[in-house]
């Protein structure tokens, strides 16, 4: 019995790791968190390094006079690139084309999806292959899509759509179809269409998303207290897709602003429809403004946040007003 309870006894090194446990827990609460995070901070840094650093130099070049073809005219310029900005017409313009852009390709993507969404989220044969077919435009390159929107739908020769036109004025007896050309006659409407066919499938899967994690058991109450399909969607489905909304309302108004490779292959940012990354793309490396060019970027990031905010609270209105 006495050898047992030696066979049990701790040992030297046991009673070490207790008295080193008990030290490191009496030590002070913030040494203690620092212990803890300190396997962190190698992290912290390199995400520090390679996504503030480069926004802090353009932040810095923004204050500068600093154009490559004038190499020794580079200074200290303070706020003028932003006065620039703000005070050049065609800025000024490239500012509200791109929220006119982002608010429209938000705002109908969003409500396509949704009612994409409502259909796919019900029951019918082959509904899995239905919804890898809507999915399949978001997949697309940008840069492919943009190129299959400007030649095969809206080219004025040879396009879907206006051959579209043309086949239902013959069905009809009419003669001379109209043969619009949407880039020229009405170019943000064209951009628009090519993006929003390319958002909708992300705005359906966030949305469709939150559709399946309804509670059934609400749904399947509501339905035998009487509930017809508009009350439940309203009062009970709407306010429920609010959080999926607001993301992909967020999400889409962050991307589009950023929007590049449909204004370059749709239009080159002619007939006024330069938008703010396409306005630093010619600034920089047309015009070799470096300063101007980054001021602009900064701009660009102050509008995503902006734009971004706007939105929700746009949601959040919509949502209070539904709500009454």
């Amino acid at each position: 019995m006495t050898t047992t309870q030696h066979a049990y006894r701790p040992g030297p090194v046991r009673d070490r790791h207790r008295a080193s446990v008990a030290a490191r827990d009496q030590r002070p609460g913030a040494l203690r968190r620092w212990s803890v995070r300190a396997p962190l901070l190698p992290a912290l840094v390199f995400t520090i390094l390679f996504t503030q650093l480069p926004f802090v130099g353009t932040l810095v070049v923004s204050f500068m006079e600093w154009n490559s073809l004038f190499p020794n005219e580079r200074g200290f310029t303070g706020l003028s690139n932003y006065a620039k900005v703000l005070a050049d017409t065609e800025l000024r313009h490239t500012i509200v084309f791109t929220v006119q852009l982002t608010a429209t390709v938000v705002v109908a993507s969003m409500v396509l999806g949704l009612g994409l969404a409502l259909l796919v989220n019900e029951r019918f044969v082959g509904r899995g292959v239905v919804r890898s077919l809507l999915v399949l435009p978001f997949l697309v390159v940008p840069v492919a899509g943009a190129l299959f929107w400007k030649h095969a739908i809206l080219n004025p020769t040879y396009g879907l759509m206006n051959g579209t036109i043309t086949a239902i004025w013959r069905v009809l007896g009419l003669d001379s179809p109209p043969q619009p050309d949407l880039l020229s006659t009405a170019p943000l409407l064209g951009i628009a269409l090519s993006l929003i066919w390319r958002w909708t499938p992300f705005m359906m899967l966030i949305l469709l998303a939150g559709l399946q994690s309804r509670p059934p058991e609400v749904m399947e109450a509501a339905a035998v207290d009487g509930a017809g399909a508009w009350t439940s969607f309203r009062y009970m489905t709407l306010p429920h897709m609010r959080r999926y909304l607001e993301l992909g309302g967020l999400f889409g108004s962050i991307y589009l602003v950023q929007e590049f490779d449909a204004i370059f292959m749709l239009t080159a940012g002619g007939l006024g429809t330069t938008n703010l990354p396409y306005a630093v793309y010619k600034t920089f490396y047309l015009a070799n403004d470096y300063g101007l060019a980054s001021a602009l970027g900064v701009v660009v990031v102050a509008g995503t946040f902006v734009i971004a905010m706007f939105t929700l609270r746009v949601l959040l209105s919509l949502f209070k007003d539904s709500a009454r």
